[in-house]
């Protein structure tokens, strides 16, 4: 169930590329239909203090992946990404904000659920359910983050944002806050993007 959206995201992403708002709306509808079963999210709330640490960690986050936007830290060359413009050139917004929508909310909790909560566990114990996150070991965490990296076309910044997310996971043992610092790195590179049309980081 921590693995449907993702693996669902992945497949769409592989058949049909272009289609971007397909794989976002199958990975909600999953997120959906599973919600009562991801009782890490549901039941568990984070501490003001871990609040501010995830928000700090996403913005952090963000520039490193704003700075890290480099040639020798990306996979293959620069790609076209996804440009919301119009024939005129002006921005299409409601495909926009769709597009921010699914990167700021849908991603980062479908992305943790499978990194995070699942995987990085699942290494340590079938029975990931019941491991404190504070036990996981650092063969795992290397593992689950050098994934996480080259799942990224800037790998290196990937793999920075695969590190951070799991430290506040094992710091914490909440993973809201992955969740929380992943949604802030997106939703503020979502406006970067928008801001300056650096439309290959989309």
């Amino acid at each position: 169930m921590r693995a449907a959206p993702f693996a669902a995201f992945i497949v769409l992403l592989a058949v049909f590329p272009h289609l971007w708002w397909l794989r976002g709306l199958a990975a909600a509808l999953l997120l959906a239909l599973f919600w009562r079963h991801y009782t890490e999210l549901r039941a568990s709330r984070l501490e003001p203090r871990a609040v501010m640490i995830s928000v700090a960690v996403g913005l952090a986050v963000f520039g490193a992946w704003i700075a890290l936007d480099q040639p020798w830290a990306r996979l293959g060359g620069e790609g076209a990404g996804y440009s919301p413009l119009t024939a005129e050139g002006g921005v299409d917004w409601p495909r926009a904000l769709a597009r921010l929508a699914v990167m700021a909310a849908v991603v980062p909790v479908m992305e943790e659920l499978f990194w995070r909560s699942f995987l990085m566990r699942w290494i340590d114990a079938r029975d990931f359910l019941n491991l404190d996150a504070r036990k996981v070991s650092g063969m795992a965490v290397a593992l689950t983050t050098g994934l996480f990296a080259v799942e990224h076309s800037l790998w290196v910044a990937g793999l920075m944002a695969g590190l951070a997310y799991a430290g506040l996971y094992m710091t914490t043992n909440n993973l809201r806050a992955p969740v929380l610092a992943h949604a802030v790195t997106n939703a503020i590179l979502g406006l970067w993007i928008l801001t300056t049309g650096s439309w290959h980081l989309w």
